[in-house]
């Protein structure tokens, strides 16, 4: 199969022009209330662009670094980032959301993969977090997929819905990381393929690609 014919998506920094889309997302309240813990109503398209102007930072300074994902035609389908990044102890969280018209395509746990990579091989981070709502089977699953352990569970603090639900804590280490990364990149075809930048080489993209079997 060549480049041409696989289904490529790119991930690229967040711009202040993808906020307005984001808002639109989280129009949606199950979607809101499975992404963010802490809010549960949407936001005007001006709360939006106030409340992650500072996702947009471009040298994370922040703490925080926030990627779109798009497809081949330049439309963004999806959103992922590192969180609290705290590059004395080598830890961030991780989070993704995918529009709901693409999903299970498996771009999400490409997309991840690869913002771990960038995670420990190039900002030399050491462990990653996440968290997730205790009845979100689809966070569940792409975690336990990637590798991440489950290290915890806050009883009830995910209020959604009408009630209080458990939130789940999980974490992976780098070296847990890269021996699980060989393996899964033999478990994932490469009929779809997530590249950091449009541009990118084989060693940048999920799964990573031999750019020789392109010509």
């Amino acid at each position: 199969m060549t480049k041409t014919q696989r289904d490529t998506y790119f991930v690229r920094p967040l711009e202040h022009s993808d906020i307005p889309t984001v808002s639109l997302w989280f129009m949606d309240l199950d979607d809101l209330s499975a992404f963010d813990r802490c809010m549960r109503v949407p936001l005007s398209r001006d709360a939006a662009e106030k409340a992650w102007s500072d996702a947009v930072g471009k040298d994370g300074s922040n703490n925080k670094y926030w990627f779109a994902i798009d497809d081949k035609e330049s439309q963004m389908i999806g959103i992922i980032g590192l969180e609290s990044v705290n590059l004395i102890n080598g830890d961030a969280v991780l989070a993704v959301y995918i529009d709901k018209t693409v999903r299970n395509k498996g771009i999400g746990i490409r997309s991840a993969a690869l913002v771990l990579d960038v995670a420990f091989q190039q900002l030399g981070l050491n462990r990653m977090t996440s968290y997730y709502r205790a009845d979100n089977d689809v966070t569940r699953y792409l975690t336990e997929r990637i590798g991440f352990r489950q290290e915890g569970c806050m009883r009830k603090a995910w209020f959604a819905g009408g009630q209080h639900v458990d939130m789940i804590i999980v974490g992976i280490l780098r070296q847990e990381w890269m021996e699980r990364r060989n393996m899964l990149a033999k478990e994932l075809d490469t009929n779809t393929v997530v590249t950091f930048g449009r541009h990118s080489s084989g060693t940048w993209s999920w799964p990573p690609v031999d750019d020789r079997d392109d010509a």
